[in-house]
Order: C-alpha cells, then structure tokens, then sequence
C-alpha cells in the first residue's frame, strides 16, 4: 500500500502556467551554491546534471517527459519504489533518453526525524558533483536501515567519504546551513503541488507543459501506462475520482437541524458550514501525537482558517488498539457534545490526558463532566450506555481501510478527498492548507 495515499487521493491533471514562489527562492539561493554543468557528467553510464532549479536529475536534458520524484530517504515505501521500480524505469526510459527523472527532497521531519540530514548530506555531496550526488543517493536508501539505527552526524559522513566526496568540503557545507535552507524550499514547494505522500511523483510534458501526478510507490505497470501515453501525445489514463462517501459528501457534511454543531453524518463541526474548503480529523485522545496537534497547531488553523469562515473543520472518533482508555475518551466526547460541549471536553481530554489515560478512566472522565456543568445524570445514562459508544463505533467504521494512523486529516474540496498523515508543526500545516484553500477558491 502506498505511502499516505488512500482511496480518496486521484491523480490530478494541472497546467504548469507559473513558477510557485518556493521554487523562485530556491533559484535565489543558487546563486551563493555553485553547479557543474548540466549534462557534463555521467553515472552508470546515464548523464546527470541539475536543473536550471537546481534539482539533480539522470538521463536526457531535453527529453521529451520530465518526471520528478518527491522522496524521503526514511520512507519505506521511497525505499521499496528505489530498490524495485527505480531500475526499470532507467532501462526502460531514463537510459534511452526518452524521460528526464529528477529527485526532489521531500523529507517528511514528523514521521522521519533523521529524513531531513539525509536530505541535506546529499545535496551537500552534490555540490562537489552530480554523479557524487547520485552516489550518495543510492548509498543512503542501500544503507538506509544501518543509518537509520545511528547517529546521522557520525554515520553520514562515513557515507560521503566511501563514494568519494572530499569530507572537508562536506563538513564545511553542513556546518553553513545553506543547504538546510534548500531542503525546506523543496519541501514547500512539494506542498505547493498539493502533495502531502512519499513517495509522490509528478509528470510534466515538455512540449505543452502539461503535468500530471500521483502518490505512492506504484508498479512499473502504472508508470509505463502514463510514460508511455505521454511520449505519444497523449495524456494518461487518469481514473474518475471516487466517489466520496456519505461522512464526507456535500449531503452528510451538512448541519444537522436536529442536533447543532454536529454535521448530517453525525459528526461534531466548528467553523463554516458554507466554508469552500472541509478538513475532516481522525484523531485518538490517548495519542501523543494526537496531544501535540491538538495543543499547539490547532490553534494556530482555528485563528487563521476556521474563526475566519475559510475552514469548515470536522473531528472523527478514531481510538487505536494500541490505547487502551481511548474508547472511553471518546464516549466521553461524544456524550459531551449531547449537551453542546464536544470541542471543551476534547479540550480538557487532551489537556489532562495523563490524568485518564491509566487504570480505570470512568472515575476522572466523570470528574471532568462535572467540570464542564454538564448534567450529571444524562452524561451517565449515554456514557455507561450504548449512545455514545455506538457513535465512537460509527466512526471506527467509517475510517475502516483508510485511517491506520492517527493523527490523520481528509482535506476536501472540488468534489475531491486528499489525505495526510501525522501531526505537522503549525507553519507546514498552514502552508499546506494555505495552498489548498487557493485551489478550493478556484474550483467554486
């Protein structure tokens, strides 16, 4: 299964009409790094150079179809699509000259903490290089589970000196920082192109500047489908985009008469009903990460989206095994939001989750009912009841073989579900929800 891809993520056709504004900062911060001349070099006998954008690439310069892998060194499913997709697509396309490929860092920090120093290891090998970069490309996925274990300051250089990179000239470059900088404009402008998945990819025409993409590490079937079509004019065999289900759709995300601040489909909402733009949250009380978000991202999105009527935000139950007092949190929750105050108890359940998260929670769940005035008899009729669980049940279901993580967020708009993995720090979300409510806007 790819990586943070779900049934509700499609490809999506796009015109390359400008430059995004990370890449121009990215061409900016050429000028203090110097390249060697695209096309100068070779690798495995395939040339290799950098884009006018400062990206590596292997193959043709000017071939016909340029596509750019959006990759994180830590990702298994990045992993999986180098050691079995990668070389095939060279043989097949990149050593013909027929597709440029070209490696875009898109280390996920949240997931992979060590991600971004492979990123920039690499790239600092590349200023010595393009085939030096690709050497260390390889070496770092071929010994990504030896690196991974260790410490990337001790382990990383060792990699760079075993293809050759003079270590002086590469300690010098990660000691400036410059290169850190890169990698962050990388990452904004992959989410810039809406990708929010490693690894994702994203295929442009040169003829017409047509580009299309999809996520996840796919079958070299799927990858010879889209070439194939591309090099002959053509654009791929993009498939309808699912239908959405009810939870998500325009009829069940909308305000439920009959119970307020809680959508049709039975779920608690704050923001804009009419908002262009939905982002559903599946989270699990009891779930660090979870906590993390909840405390310091959330409010900064509910400043800069939901209190500004840009953002309609949705909150679905979605307790991991793994956490043994996060159903009843939950129940909680929902019981709560009988009386009107789901968001204040999902507030005080993330707030005091140390209080509740070992032995018997009945007692302080309780306790944080009577905290919030609610009425003491209806709170335990549904909580030791069946109302409340059958709620937190309903959700379970809904997220059935597409939630498998927590957090994880459904950004919905055009018809369209985009899912995202992990808590993210507030200026990535924002960045993030920032690009996706400009392409909401434009699609009303």
């Amino acid at each position: 299964m790819p990586y943070h891809k779900s049934r509700l993520v499609s490809a999506v056709p796009s015109r390359a009409a400008r430059r995004p504004l990370a890449v121009i900062f990215f061409l900016c911060l050429l000028t203090a790094t110097a390249f060697p001349a695209s096309g100068a070099e070779t690798y495995d006998g395939t040339p290799v150079g950098f884009t006018g954008d400062g990206y590596p690439y292997r193959g043709n310069s000017i071939a016909a179809v340029t596509l750019t892998e959006y990759s994180d060194y830590l990702c298994p499913y990045c992993a999986r699509h180098f050691q079995q997709t990668l070389p095939l697509l060279l043989e097949k396309y990149v050593r013909p000259g027929k597709v440029k490929l070209v490696f875009a860092d898109f280390p996920i920090a949240s997931l992979h903490s060590q991600a971004p120093a492979a990123a920039e290891a690499a790239l600092c090998v590349g200023e010595q290089g393009a085939a030096l970069f690709w050497a260390m490309h390889d070496k770092i996925f071929e010994s990504r589970d030896r690196w991974a274990q260790a410490s990337p300051e001790s382990l990383l250089p060792e990699l760079a000196a075993a293809v050759g990179a003079d270590i002086g000239a590469y300690t010098a470059c990660i000691q400036s920082g410059r290169i850190k900088v890169r990698v962050n404009a990388s990452v904004a402008a992959a989410q810039e192109h809406g990708f929010n998945a490693t690894p994702s990819f994203r295929f442009e025409s040169n003829s017409d500047e047509e580009t299309y993409s999809f996520a996840g590490a796919q079958s070299i079937g799927k990858f010879s489908e889209w070439l194939d079509a591309m090099l002959a004019g053509e654009p791929p065999p993009v498939p309808p985009p699912p239908e959405l289900p009810f939870w998500a759709s325009e009829e069940g995300l909308a305000p439920d008469p009959d119970r307020p601040g809680f959508t049709k489909a039975g779920d608690a909402y704050k923001g804009n009903p009419d908002a262009p733009m939905v982002v559903v949250e599946f989270s699990d009380f009891q779930c660090p990460s979870c906590r993390r978000h909840a405390r310091e991202t959330q409010p900064v999105l509910d400043e800069k989206f939901i209190d500004t009527g840009k953002v309609l935000w949705v909150f679905k139950n979605r307790p991991l095994r793994i956490h043994e007092n996060a159903p009843a949190a939950a129940v909680a929750a929902e019981c709560a939001g009988e009386q009107g105050k789901f968001w204040e108890m999902a507030q005080l359940l993330y707030q005091n989750s140390e209080s509740w998260s070992e032995g018997d929670p009945d007692f302080t769940l309780l306790a944080m009912a009577d905290e919030l005035s609610l009425d003491e008899i209806d709170f335990r009729v549904c909580f030791q009841g069946r109302k409340g669980l059958e709620r937190v049940l309903d959700d379970i279901y809904d997220g059935t073989g597409l939630i498998s993580e927590t957090p994880s967020f459904v950004t919905i708009y055009g018809g369209r579900g985009r899912l995202s993995k992990g808590a993210r720090e507030p200026e990535h979300f924002v960045t993030y929800l920032e690009k996706a409510y400009e392409n909401a806007t434009k699609q009303q």
